[in-house]
């Protein structure tokens, strides 16, 4: 139980979401830079382009390492819609996963850590 806790200790944080295979950089940041917001008790958000929602996930060990696996629930263009994914580290400050919707679309995604900006003085 520690060890999954620490684990996702590493996946908390916002990710800006810079590529998904489905969509190009004008649709993904449509409205704000596309991001997934990950809490340590798995819970979160994400939004790219007219799509939002809220996460639901949890570290999990396979065969090839840890995973951030989530269900989401949210809206697509105003209309309710739901489904699951997965994000797995390729660096400390990097993302690469897939987000799909109930019935439909899937895509795979890369993120990068968000930075922390540095405030004026």
């Amino acid at each position: 139980m520690q060890q999954l806790e620490e684990e996702s200790m590493k996946y908390e944080g916002t990710w800006h979401i810079t590529e998904m295979e489905m969509w190009g950089d004008e649709y993904l940041h449509m409205e704000v830079q596309a991001y997934i917001q990950i809490r340590c008790d798995g819970g979160g958000a994400f939004q790219f382009g007219l799509v939002s929602g809220q996460l639901d996930g949890e570290v999990v060990e396979t065969a090839n390492g840890d995973r951030f696996e989530f269900t989401w629930e949210g809206n697509d263009e105003n209309d309710e819609a739901s489904g699951s994914g997965w994000l797995a580290m390729e660096s400390q400050n990097t993302l690469e996963g897939t987000i799909k919707f109930h019935q439909g679309d899937s895509s795979t995604l890369s993120a990068e850590r968000a930075t922390k900006r540095k405030s004026r003085v």
